[in-house]
């Protein structure tokens, strides 16, 4: 069953919401989802709820859609806390002194990283996507959430086996006890690679030890030394083997490539157009 259920808003206006519905029935404190591209403010090329201030478009428009966003997901604007998002896999903590970071301005985000996490309730979590790999972690009796952006360069850099890592590190929170998620993105359908993109993606799988059958659902050669890349399915391998059980994956079947009538395509869009973005957060008592 699709993990990421579409919510359905009464008007075109809203915010349009991909919801991680069974983690958040589980605990009613917790809010977890990925946006469409639909229910903001933005203009062509980034209509319209773009969430990124990094690719040209209004800061007073992104910042109206970041809090259109929060509003429909019931959080105060103040709680917005992001990263950078530089393609690599280090991991930042965020403690309340980093509470609000990146909401309204580039200059203010936590630097150089690419996944961050929390144990401080009230803290919204965000990071920015048009294609790349939304990945969700959580492990509930230790009260920690991160998030991970995993382009290929961060996938095969293991950002996701870092964040484990670091989970467990700076919580004390075992691999077998967190829940993950793998969010809406560019599937292998729709992402076709070539070069160094195949070599590191090669080493990484080698690297994994991965038997042929779970390799070829990764990557599938096509056309002209090119191949078709399954960068979920690689997350999902790193995430077990770093200790995260099948059971508590949780994977999305929505494609950006795909569905750009849902969501913002970098690759399908020529590289101009908007970011949707995922969140997490536990809401304090």
């Amino acid at each position: 069953m699709e993990p990421f259920i579409q919510t359905k808003s009464n008007t075109a206006k809203e915010p349009s919401l991909f919801l991680l519905s069974q983690w958040m029935q589980g605990n009613h404190s917790l809010s977890a989802g990925f946006s469409g591209r639909e229910g903001g403010v933005s203009v062509a090329p980034w209509t319209s709820l773009n969430i990124g201030l990094h690719v040209g478009d209004s800061v007073s428009d992104v910042i109206d859609n970041r809090k259109r966003l929060t509003t429909a997901i019931g959080w105060p604007f103040e709680a917005w806390t992001c990263a950078e998002q530089v393609h690599s896999n280090r991991v930042s903590i965020v403690t309340e002194k980093e509470r609000g970071k990146g909401r309204m301005a580039m200059a203010d985000t936590i630097g150089d990283c690419d996944a961050i996490m929390t144990n401080v309730p009230g803290v919204l979590l965000a990071s920015f996507y048009a294609d790349c790999v939304p990945l969700y972690f959580y492990a509930e009796e230790a009260g920690a959430i991160a998030l991970a952006h995993a382009g290929w360069r961060g996938t095969v850099e293991n950002i996701a086996k870092e964040t484990i890592l670091a989970m467990g590190y700076e919580y004390g929170v075992k691999p077998e006890n967190i829940k993950a998620a793998i969010g809406p993105s560019i599937g292998s359908c729709c992402y076709e690679v070539d070069g160094v993109v195949i070599q590191e993606v090669e080493r990484v799988m080698n690297e994994l030890q991965l038997n042929e059958t779970i390799m070829q659902n990764c990557i599938a050669s096509s056309q002209n030394g090119k191949a078709y890349l399954n960068l979920k399915e690689i997350n999902r391998q790193i995430m077990i083997k770093a200790g995260i059980l099948p059971i508590h994956i949780e994977l999305t079947k929505w494609c950006t490539g795909c569905r750009t009538d849902l969501f913002y395509s970098h690759r399908m869009e020529g590289g101009s157009t908007g970011r949707m973005a995922s969140w997490i957060g536990i809401r304090g008592r």
